[in-house]
Formats: C-alpha cells, structure tokens, sequence
C-alpha cells in the first residue's frame, strides 16, 4: 500500500511538475536549467513507476515488501526535489548550492533501492 501511495503522488506531482516547467518556467530557466529539471521530473516518474509495480506485485503475492520501497521514496525525494530546488533557487536569485550534494545522495539511494529490488524479485 505505501509504495502504491507514494507512486501515485510521484506520478501526480511528476505530470505537474513537468507541466509548470516546460511552460511557466521556460522563460525563466537556462537551457541547463530546463534539462536538470527534465531530469529530475523523468526520474521522479520512472520511481512512480516502479513503486506502482512493485505494490501491486506485493499485494499480488510476487514479492515481498522491502527496503527497496524506502529506498526508492527517500531516493526520489532527495534525487528529483534536490534538482527542483538547484533550478528553481537559481532562477530566481540566489542557487542553493547546500543542495549539491543531496542529488547524488538520492543517486545511491535509488541504486540501493533498485539492487534491493533486485533480491526481492530473485527470492
């Protein structure tokens, strides 16, 4: 249940987020600025995806619930919204270089997440 939830509200705020940027913030954004927060909607979708798969083969039986659930939210949240706040901050005065290091945090995160993943698929 938590991974389906969590799926639905990445996939929800993926279509919005990605939405607002290709047209409300396109004039406000650099061309690098665009890509990153491309990215970072593409990804954030890719784990909504992943976590709606992964709940509904936990209900189904398939696999067990695991650590990759955790690993994909916290993943996302500090992979996607790092990138969100690096682009926004930067458009609109002072970037927010704290975040920097977040992004490849929730890299790992999600490596961690699909490789737990993998063993719950195998089990």
């Amino acid at each position: 249940m938590l991974a389906q939830l969590f799926g639905v509200i990445f996939g929800l705020t993926a279509v919005i987020l990605g939405a607002f940027g290709a047209h409300a913030l396109k004039k406000k954004f650099t061309e690098d600025q665009q890509d990153s927060f491309e990215t970072g909607v593409r990804y954030q979708f890719y784990h909504a995806l992943v976590l709606l798969i992964a709940g509904f083969a936990q209900t189904a039986g398939l696999i067990e619930p695991g650590a990759y659930t955790w690993l994909f939210i916290s993943g996302t949240v500090l992979f996607s919204f790092s990138i969100y706040g690096l682009c926004l901050s930067g458009a609109f005065g002072t970037k927010w270089r704290f975040l920097g290091p977040v992004t490849p945090l929730g890299g790992l995160l999600l490596v961690a997440g699909w490789l737990s993943f993998l063993l719950a698929v195998l089990h």
